[in-house]
């Protein structure tokens, strides 16, 4: 098994615990364990092959080193059988919903007897659930959006975890002679938020059905679902489908382009075929004829490179992350595609948190780890007093953490550390802190974190207030959504990008994979307006600051150059730009 898949069952052996109201240190263990595993950059499974000690691992005790043990070598876990035994295991689908914590769950259970999903969707309707001590009417009717919210998502894997889930198989296929070359296509390789599948091209020119059989046996694996001479599909334990297609070496590129997509994209590029009287598709680019098997085919002219494909119809080779039919099509014409961010571009990472919040590490390890990746400049942001659960900070403990700043300002050499913080809006768009403590800020960062089923308008207003403030630098995870668990709130995110355009404030791309807010289409209008765009990671621990990537994929999918990218500027530039705020 993956780290994320022993992850998993131990996430879910903690909140079957918790649910049963078990040991709160027991559970404790559990959370830690996971924490540990999400933050190893080493795999489980060769460390127990290589048979490491585990308890070496801070969070790992004895016990917890048997489990990981057990699920490496036979991939299924004794005691959580057990432990489903007392507890429903479906019960872990409802605290994954908001309003539905593990108290409420074991409520839901123990008084109503629903142990999933669908079982208190018939509760809501039945008007059982307002009346459960600890419920009433607008829970039940946050938690009946909540499950809206997980219908739609139902089967979609976040970008991050196929990113985990897809390797063992590559390298399964990779290790075979007869693969000449693997490649991810669909919207995986487009590098959307979400993932509902996945499409594999295997470039095999001989033995075609031992690669096949071979795809077929790969341990990791739940079950065949089809099984074919060049098609096949098999479905992960994690429950991932993935389609394998065996292309020969004149129609790869072809087939690389039509199964990457996205539909309307591949529509658009055969239209400017048919009007070169081509005819394209995954065989390859055909002359006039029918092509790509069935009828008389015209002469093949492509298709054994991508490029074959946009060369065809006079088009430079597009980005696979802009193929959306957004006006890419046009823009290749004329000249005029994005130039491309990368990684190497970030000067800087503006959202995290260190142990005084909610995060992992201390300030000056966070610090640390920033000055070794390369980073000119960083700033830390703890929550402010009214996230209580995340550990929000008061005035005084504001005024404390300032102090630390400057010594590690003093011991920490080759990075620019700004005094920050993330500041809660208020329901009346006023902040979490009083004037002096945001004037004392060199950077002042605001966010909402409740009331967030407020009416669109109401919401609207209440962030563009906050926007007005003269202290205020960057607005984070603007819209609020968390992928495959809750909505961006109603708000009308132009109007707000607009106001951000008249009062230069910049807004972030949360570039955590559970979030990647802003959209990529907002994105895209942000940079019509004119507004600067900070790409952060939101990390809560030193871990989390590789997840940088996800945003510059993110930034790409909606056209950002360096130039519109907040903390591509030097640091020179950032400080021109932050010191903007005293000549308003």
């Amino acid at each position: 098994m993956e780290n994320i898949e022993i992850a998993a069952v131990l996430q879910e052996f903690g909140d079957l615990l918790e649910i049963k109201g078990s040991n709160p240190f027991r559970i404790r263990a559990y959370r830690n364990a996971v924490r540990t595993i999400n933050d190893l950059t080493r795999s489980l499974a060769s460390m127990v092959e290589d048979e490491e000690d585990l308890t070496e691992l801070p969070g790992i005790g004895k016990e917890m080193a048997n489990h990981i043990r057990e699920l490496v070598e036979w991939g299924e876990l004794t005691a959580l059988e057990a432990l489903g035994e007392q507890v429903p295991r479906s019960l872990t689908d409802l605290i994954r919903l908001d309003g539905v914590g593990p108290k409420k769950a074991k409520r839901l259970w123990e008084e109503l007897e629903v142990t999933s999903i669908d079982e208190l969707e018939e509760a809501l309707e039945a008007d059982q659930v307002a009346g459960l001590p600890g419920f009433g009417k607008k829970s039940a009717e946050k938690i009946g959006r909540s499950i809206q919210d997980f219908r739609k998502h139902q089967g979609r894997f976040l970008l991050s975890d196929v990113d985990v889930l897809i390797q063992p198989l590559l390298r399964h296929l990779e290790e075979d002679d007869r693969v000449e070359r693997v490649e991810v296509a669909g919207s995986y390789r487009r590098r959307r938020e979400t993932v509902g599948d996945i499409d594999l091209l295997v470039l095999c020119e001989e033995g075609q059905e031992q690669v096949m059989e071979r795809f077929q046996a790969f341990p990791g694996a739940m079950r065949i679902e089809a099984a074919g001479g060049t098609k096949g599909r098999i479905v992960l334990r994690s429950g991932l489908p993935v389609d394998l297609r065996i292309i020969p070496r004149d129609s790869f590129g072809a087939a690389l382009h039509y199964f990457s997509g996205s539909k309307e994209h591949n529509v658009a590029v055969r239209t400017l075929g048919v009007k070169k009287g081509l005819k394209i598709n995954e065989y390859g680019v055909f002359s006039e004829g029918e092509g790509g098997g069935g009828g008389p085919e015209g002469e093949k002219i492509g298709g054994s490179e991508e490029t074959d494909v946009f060369e065809s119809v006079g088009l430079p080779w597009i980005s696979p992350l802009l193929r959306e039919n957004r006006g890419e099509i046009e823009a290749a014409k004329e000249g005029r595609l994005p130039g491309t961010l990368e990684l190497r571009h970030i000067r800087g990472d503006l959202q995290m948190h260190s142990t005084w919040s909610d995060g992992a590490n201390t300030l000056q390890e966070m610090v640390e780890v920033c000055r070794d990746r390369g980073y000119e400049y960083h700033s830390i942001t703890d929550h402010s007093q009214a996230v209580t659960v995340a550990g929000g900070m008061k005035p005084p403990q504001v005024r404390e953490q300032w102090e630390e700043v400057e010594k590690v300002r003093e011991t920490v050499d080759g990075i620019h550390l700004f005094r920050s913080l993330e500041v809660d809006i208020l329901k009346d768009g006023s902040l979490d802190m009083p004037d002096e403590i945001l004037a004392g800020l060199d950077l002042v960062l605001v966010s909402v974190h409740s009331f967030m089923n407020m009416p669109m308008t109401e919401m609207t207003d209440r962030v563009i207030r906050a926007l007005e403030h003269p202290e205020v630098d960057i607005l984070a995870h603007p819209t609020g959504r968390i992928l495959n668990r809750r909505e961006p709130f109603a708000m009308d995110v132009d109007a707000v990008l607009s106001a951000a355009a008249n009062l230069d404030v910049a807004v972030e791309l949360n570039a955590h994979p559970s979030r990647l807010d802003l959209h990529d289409r907002h994105l895209r209008r942000a940079k019509e307006l004119g507004v600067k765009v900070a790409i952060s990671t939101d990390a809560h621990s030193a871990q989390d600051l590789d997840l940088m990537r996800y945003g510059v994929d993110q930034a790409r999918r909606g056209w950002l150059e360096p130039g519109d990218v907040l903390n591509a500027m030097n640091l020179e530039d950032f400080q021109a730009w932050r010191n903007r705020r005293r000549q308003r």
